[in-house]
This record gives C-alpha cells, sequence and structure tokens, in this order.
C-alpha cells in the first residue's frame, strides 16, 4: 500500500512537471470584478492578485512586479538603477498580502538573470521595463498565478476592458511609508492625448506609455509600486492583462498627473524574444527533474 501511495504521489508529480500553463489572468479566490495605500486605495482581499510580487533587497521590500510564467517576472528598470550586478542582495516572493507576515502561501525565489530593456533612458523614463529570470520556478496555486500579457497593441484593442487597478505596497502618500498589507485601487486609462496636454504632463508620454489614475489624482501609485502591475480585466475572455508596468508619476496623487506606465502591448516582440530563455530553462529544469522521479521508480522495482 505505501508503495502504491508512493508511484501515486510520483506519478502525480510528472504529471505537474510535464504539462503546460495555459491559464492566465484567473483568480481562484476572488470573483469578477464589480464597482469598486496605494493612494486612495484600499487593503486587497486575500489572494485578489495572485501575480502579484514583492521584490525585495535584503528581505526589505523595494518594488512590486508581476508573474507572466513560472520562471519570469516583469518590473521596471529603474528598480535596479542602484543595484546593478548586485542580483543576489534580491529576492522575489509571491503570494504574499502582509509583508510582515508572509504565511504559508508565500513562496520565495531568487533571481538568476536581470534582462533590462537596452533602450531604457534614465532621463525620459523611456523603455522602463526588466524581465527577471529566477532560480528556480514558481508552483502555481490558488495565491501564485500568472497574468496574461496582450498580443500586440491591436490585440490589447479589442480586449474590451471594463475594470482597471493598480496594486502593490508603496505608500500612501509622497515620500510616506510602505503599506504592510497589500492595497488595491480600481484606475482610469487616459488617452495619450490628453495626458499630453500643457497643463498635464506636456509631451512626456510617449507610444510606449500609458497613463492610468484619475483627473483629480484620488488614486494613484507611489513610491515601492514600480514595477508593479496595472492590471485590466477583459469581459470578452474573462480574465486579467497586464496592461502596464508601473513607471514614474510627478510625486503622488496630485491632480491631472497620473500614474505612468510602461505599455506592454508595445514591448511584445521584445518580451517574446526574452521570455524564449526562461522557457528553455524551464524545459532543462524539468527535465533533470523528471529523470530524478523516474530514477527512484525504477529503484522501487
Amino acid at each position: 500500500m505505501e508503495l502504491n501511495s508512493l508511484l501515486l504521489l510520483l506519478l502525480t508529480a510528472l504529471v505537474c512537471l510535464t504539462s503546460s500553463q495555459d491559464s492566465c489572468g484567473n483568480r481562484p479566490l476572488v470573483g469578477p470584478p464589480g464597482s469598486s495605500r496605494i493612494v486612495g486605495g484600499r487593503d486587497a482581499p486575500e489572494g485578489a492578485w495572485p501575480w502579484q510580487v514583492s521584490l525585495q533587497l535584503l528581505s526589505i521590500h523595494t518594488c512590486g512586479g508581476t508573474i507572466i510564467n513560472n520562471l519570469s517576472v516583469l518590473t521596471a528598470t529603474h528598480c535596479f538603477l542602484k543595484f546593478w550586478g548586485r542580483k543576489r542582495l534580491f529576492r522575489v516572493v509571491a503570494g504574499l498580502r502582509e509583508l510582515s507576515t508572509p504565511g504559508g502561501h508565500a513562496q520565495i525565489r531568487f533571481i538568476s538573470e536581470i534582462r533590462s530593456h537596452k533602450g531604457y533612458n534614465h532621463v525620459t523614463t523611456e523603455n522602463d521595463l526588466t524581465l527577471l529570470l529566477l532560480s528556480s520556478p514558481f508552483n502555481f496555486t490558488d495565491h501564485v498565478q500568472p497574468a496574461c500579457l496582450p498580443h500586440d497593441v491591436r490585440h490589447e484593442f479589442i480586449l474590451n476592458f471594463s475594470h482597471c487597478f493598480i496594486s502593490g505596497w508603496g505608500t500612501s502618500y509622497y515620500k510616506g511609508e510602505h503599506m504592510n498589507t497589500l492595497q488595491e485601487a480600481e484606475v482610469e486609462l487616459i488617452d495619450r492625448r490628453k495626458c499630453n496636454l500643457l497643463s498635464w504632463y506636456g509631451g512626456r508620454i510617449t507610444e510606449n506609455m500609458i497613463c492610468a489614475g484619475l483627473e483629480s489624482g484620488a488614486r494613484d501609485s507611489c513610491q515601492g509600486d514600480s514595477g508593479g502591475p496595472l492590471q485590466c480585466y477583459s469581459e470578452d475572455e474573462e480574465r486579467f492583462y497586464l496592461i502596464g508596468v508601473t513607471s514614474f508619476g510627478d510625486k503622488c496623487g496630485v491632480p491631472r498627473r497620473p500614474g505612468v506606465y510602461a505599455r506592454t502591448s508595445r514591448f511584445a516582440d521584445w518580451l517574446k524574444t526574452n521570455q524564449t530563455a526562461s522557457v528553455s530553462a524551464a524545459n532543462r529544469l524539468n527535465t533533470r527533474l523528471i529523470s530524478a522521479l523516474l530514477s527512484v521508480v525504477l529503484m522501487l522495482f
């Protein structure tokens, strides 16, 4: 009986390792969005944003990030400007709601490679996007899931978004303290032409960026939210898409100065190219694990 149980466990593990992740943008613990301290935010329910991660420097939260597959996290390049070559100082924590009490659903991973967009400009904040390749894959659970990515700009346009949210542990006001509990806030996508008006950002917003928030400034991302997700719900596909990566803003919660995000649909080709490496690494890792499990099975006979 014990032998049969062990064999069943090993076979289950093999299935898990060889099965592909064909689902994204789902949050098993929370239903579809209805109406609704990120500035103007509220505590996020348990499991509300299972793709949200905390990037921690020496165990201290510094930035957010988004899981896009079990070995890849998307974040902002400016989070690493002061720490080039020091990837060993960072860790990535998923399945987390409260920073002080990670709990049993949290998964901690380390970074094997940092792939920043080569076109990043620290003056204009153009191309503020970095892909983190992890040293070991996440185990997808109800608390840890990947977000979907738009295939391109046209795909983003036809997804029929109904609700958009920002999330993170950033400060609830400019130069404040990080929040202990994950915050969320519903925001509006703002047309680039409006965001580029002289009384707004005065032409600074490029096609690779997207503005989101409220004209009043009542809901906004802030310090510590950088690299985190701007996520929108597609009514047609009933799942969330990562539309933007938190990049910059004028302080926090300032009228006509909404948060600015790297527009992921504009980087679809770059992401596909760089994700290939992480998928290959995952396949090599799974092959090694499967071989090890099969060796154990053979030894039992």
